[in-house]
């Protein structure tokens, strides 16, 4: 082909490959089917999301691997599969973990066929077999819900992992003297203190100078045990206007953490009580910090410093001890009855005399 030829042909791919308005249009609209913040930037959530979304159920071997774990939508339509018929598979978050081999080889035990914990030829002939008699419902819900009330209303013993945003060489937001890195850090620390205080086990998931990611923090969390994650952020915004307070809890079209989702509407509920904050809602993502978690986690972002009011806000540690006081009695609500939960805002948690924070 003469040079001027394969110059015209290059010159049709890189405008065949542009990414214009009806590209951005599509990439938003799949990161908000994916939970994911609708940004049009194909970053590494993304692009994971793009690679999870390729394999359907049928389409290769499932089986539980310790070290690479499969991923992907086949796995999480094996999971709500399983789970609509009862099986208990946690969370469908796509990652085919031990619980979901769990699930698996006792349907296949229920099926007369080899438990082995692997979805081939056969297990998938016996899952096509009952598909008609999936119906839907979310016993995922219903367990995780049990095992709060089993819980009782007491604090003591409860493990909450607190996850600083940012640290280290990541500062997060920084506008004029405020930096999201210390002033979470900050908080962070306020909220420990407290918890400690009142008879709960926290835990920071990193130090001031360090900054895993989010695979990572969630690791931590697991190994730890935790009971519930709080993971805690500032936002910026291009326009100075935008303000206020937002919760997350990990959820998608196939289901959601009941728990995690209760928790952040507490703590959302408590923080717009307490503090004038705009109220910015709770709202479902699949970020990895909250789908890699075993645990109900939540994240909030706890204003924009973007924005003056919020700045002014952020910037006074009575207003963080206030923000701590709210997540504390946000907790404390998430284990009490329904005929025990006081008004919002009303809550006051008493600090233990036999505890002292470490």
């Amino acid at each position: 082909m003469p040079a001027a030829a394969r110059f015209d042909a290059a010159r049709e791919l890189d405008a065949a490959l542009e990414f214009d308005a009806a590209l951005d249009r599509a990439v938003r609209a799949f990161q908000q089917s994916r939970g994911l913040s609708a940004d049009g930037i194909v970053g590494p959530d993304t692009f994971r999301a793009l690679e999870e979304a390729r394999r359907k159920l049928g389409d290769r071997l499932l089986f539980y691997s310790v070290n690479h774990p499969f991923i992907g939508d086949d796995v999480a339509a094996l999971q709500e599969r399983l789970s609509n018929m009862g099986f208990d598979v946690g969370r469908t978050d796509g990652i085919f973990g031990p619980r979901t081999e769990a699930a698996l080889r006792d349907f296949q035990y229920n099926r007369a066929l080899e438990p082995d914990g692997r979805c081939g030829p056969l297990t998938l002939r016996e899952l096509k077999k009952l598909e008609r008699t999936v119906v839907g419902g979310r016993p995922d819900v219903l367990r995780e819900s049990v095992r709060l009330l089993q819980r009782g209303p007491s604090l003591l013993g409860v493990v909450v992992a607190v996850d600083p945003g940012h640290g280290g060489n990541d500062p997060g937001v920084t506008v004029g003297d405020l930096c999201e890195r210390d002033l979470i850090a900050d908080l962070a620390a306020r909220l420990e203190a407290r918890l400690l205080a009142s008879g709960l086990e926290a835990y920071l998931l990193h130090g001031p100078h360090e900054s895993p990611d989010d695979v990572e923090r969630a690791h931590r969390a697991n190994e730890i045990g935790a009971d519930l994650l709080v993971s805690l952020h500032l936002d910026a915004g291009k326009s100075p206007q935008a303000q206020g307070v937002s919760s997350y809890y990990f959820g998608n079209a196939r289901g959601s953490s009941a728990v995690g989702e209760r928790l952040a509407t507490l703590v959302q509920k408590e923080l717009v009580s307490r503090t004038d904050l705009v109220n910015c809602r709770t709202h479902a993502k699949t970020w990895e910090l909250l789908r890699r978690t075993r645990m109900p986690a939540i994240r909030t972002d706890l204003g924009y410093l973007t924005n003056p009011h919020d700045a002014a806000a952020l910037g006074s540690p009575e207003f963080r001890d206030t923000v701590a006081e709210a997540i504390l009695a946000a907790v404390q609500r998430l284990f009490l009855p329904p005929d025990l939960d006081p008004p919002t805002g009303q809550l006051r948690v008493p600090t233990l005399a036999s505890r002292r924070p470490r």
